[in-house]
């Protein structure tokens, strides 16, 4: 629990030791909270104090605190001036650990390329430079100097004077380690990207909402096979909630299917797949994540005219059902041979008739959006490698951890899913348990696993009269009651299933991380975990005199 004491007199806050001479403990003789292992550590600063942790760094007055997160502090204040959310540690951390396999991998390609050269070239591979286009506090960029070994130059941009005075405190505070690599700007992010062309290596992009504004100059200022991990927190328009606004921004209509979630990372991917376009270039997805609120995706840039011409090839639209589960799927694109020569031209379409095959109802149509795989199985192991080995430097282990596991067992091939609990809610049955439905789809010769951003989710190449047989087959053991003849549910059912189902689980009915019981869906580690409000702007609540004194007593009362 915070214990925030207001300071009588102007502060002086001592600069943090080198990173040679620091523990990973505080050093700080202050109060200091006790959070899960996904929580970071907030120390408080207490002016009142012998030990001379007021000392030395700057000078204001009010109630600051230290946040301790990984290897990195930042000095925050009451006022909410500069941005901070202590749920994104989740998000700082698999960042983390993407960037340390993108610098390991980016070493192993570079020693390829030198096997394979010849005659003179450069031999020397430069340390990648980082850009973190909004830095707020700084707080990633400063994780990225201390932890990420390997890293060269880190670039902090912010266009808001009060959050750039933030970022510079923070820099000086955490040591010569952290002044000696970290560099922070006050500019427009777009316009610094747009005037420093392929100069950086990885750049990070965490807006407070949309990132679109910031994708056309993100593309520009990567360097060839360069990292963009971009996040997008306005998940009400990704997923639905305003489709008209989620075409003006990303050029894709999104459709509220229970798989909205996967639908709004494909929708970004297809969005950056889009303006890298524009400038010969295209993306390769390394890790695509839907977290607590918000999405985030790993992305390498490269440049190649001839590889963008096949981007058609990786998009596709959707056509939902209104009535019922069924979505079908059409290519924006395909491949036609002729003379030797391959060229690409538009998609035969359309794939469905006006009604539904299955209950009768029209279609929505959504899209494009990215229909490639969003990750790739060649990096995702190695990133649990280095999370497993480094297990103790990331404050949300468990968390991330989990959120790899789902991810390495999806099917990279078979773009969104269907809901096992929406499907029969659609039929008005009892569900089958999970393990059941899977033995089904495998035992009828199909490829099924789950998905990182649902429990419920089955991800199958069966198609979706196959899904219905099941559960025609589920239903002749588990009768319904009779509803009205329109109902989605009545059509549907009104038909005898071609497949005979079998629902004896065979060996490989359940995936690894369940044979293992490892951990995947996590709770969230405290109360109000989620979006925070945007810096500058005060949530002030009505409370009776009475509940403000409870509240009083509880913050000013420690826990041990």
């Amino acid at each position: 629990m915070r214990t925030l004491i207001r300071a009588p007199i102007p502060l002086r806050l001592r600069r943090r030791p080198s990173k040679s001479n620091l523990s990973f403990s505080s050093s700080f003789s202050t109060t200091t909270t006790t959070s899960s292992s996904s929580t970071p550590n907030t120390t408080i600063c207490n002016p009142n104090s012998d030990d001379g942790c007021c000392a030395a760094a700057g000078e204001g007055t009010g109630d600051y605190t230290i946040v301790k997160e990984g290897e990195a502090d930042i000095l925050m204040d009451s006022s909410n001036s500069v941005f901070y959310n202590k749920a994104q540690v989740n998000n700082r951390d698999l960042s983390i650990a993407v960037l340390r396999t993108f610098i390991s991998r980016r070493s192993e390609e570079h020693a390829a390329m030198l096997s394979k050269m010849v005659g003179s070239g450069p031999k020397d591979l430069k340390a990648p430079r980082v850009l973190e286009a909004l830095a707020a506090s700084g707080l990633r960029a400063l994780r990225y100097a201390r932890e990420v070994d390997g890293i060269g130059e880190v670039v902090a941009l912010d266009n808001n004077k009060v959050a750039v005075d933030a970022c510079k405190k923070n820099i000086e505070f955490n040591g010569s380690h952290v002044s000696s690599k970290v560099v922070v700007h006050e500019a427009d992010a777009r316009v610094y990207m747009l005037t420093h062309p392929k100069e950086f290596d990885v750049v990070d992009l965490d807006p407070y909402g949309s990132p679109v504004a910031f994708l056309d100059s993100v593309v520009q200022t990567l360097a060839d096979g360069g990292l963009l991990m971009c996040t997008a927190t306005d998940m009400a328009v990704l997923s639905g909630g305003n489709e008209g606004v989620c075409f003006s921004k990303y050029g894709s209509y999104p459709l509220k299917g229970k798989y909205n979630h996967e639908m709004a990372l494909r929708i970004l991917l297809a969005c950056l797949e889009s303006h890298a376009n524009r400038h010969k270039r295209y993306i390769v997805p390394i890790l695509s994540v839907q977290m607590d609120f918000y999405i985030r995706v790993f992305v390498r840039i490269f440049t190649s005219a001839s590889a963008m011409k096949c981007s058609t090839l990786k998009l596709l639209y959707v056509y939902q059902c209104v009535g019922c589960d069924s979505f079908h799927m059409q290519s924006l694109g395909r491949v036609v041979s002729k003379n030797n020569s391959v060229m690409y031209a538009p998609g035969f379409g359309p794939i469905v008739p006006q009604e539904c095959g299955d209950c009768g109802k029209k279609f929505s149509m959504g899209g494009p959006i990215w229909s490639a795989p969003i990750h790739d199985h060649d990096w995702v192991p190695s990133i649990m490698s280095n999370i497993s080995a480094m297990k103790d430097r990331y404050p949300a282990y468990e968390r991330i951890s989990a959120v790899l596991t789902s991810v390495s067992e999806e099917l990279l091939d078979v773009p969104l899913f269907v809901n096992a609990h929406s499907l029969c809610s659609t039929l008005k049955c009892t569900s089958p348990t999970m393990a059941m439905f899977r033995s089904a789809l495998i035992n009828a010769g199909y490829r099924v696993s789950g998905s990182h951003v649902d429990p419920l989710a089955l991800k199958t190449d069966a198609p979706m009269n196959i899904i219905w047989d099941i559960m025609r087959c589920w239903i002749k053991i588990h009768p319904v009651k009779a509803h009205a003849a329109s109902q989605p549910g009545t059509i549907i059912l009104s038909r005898e299933p071609i497949l005979e189902a079998n629902f004896a689980q065979p060996v490989d009915h359940l995936s690894k991380s369940r044979v293992k019981k490892l951990p995947r869906f996590l709770p969230n580690p405290e109360r109000y975990w989620g979006p925070k409000s945007k810096a500058g702007r005060q949530v002030k609540c009505n409370l009776s005199p009475a509940d403000e004194d409870r509240n009083r007593a509880s913050i000013e009362t420690p826990i041990s």
